[in-house]
């Protein structure tokens, strides 16, 4: 199980790239924290999601 914006969701071994993907989240503006430590868009392809982690995900948003 991980944890992602509060949700339980189950957990399938993956990358965030793929994580984002399979939650349907447009990549475009997009932060992700593993347990609190930001993962550069970069290293999305090859980190590893595991089991018990909490995630955020978080769009950017235009405004003021």
């Amino acid at each position: 199980m991980i944890r992602v914006n509060g949700r339980v969701v189950p957990y399938e071994e993956c990358t965030v790239e793929e994580l984002v993907k399979n939650l349907q989240i447009d990549p475009r503006g997009v932060a992700v924290a593993i347990n609190g430590d930001v993962v550069r868009r970069g290293d999305w392809a090859r980190t590893v999601v595991s089991d018990e982690s909490t995630i955020e995900i978080v769009t950017a948003a235009a405004g003021g």
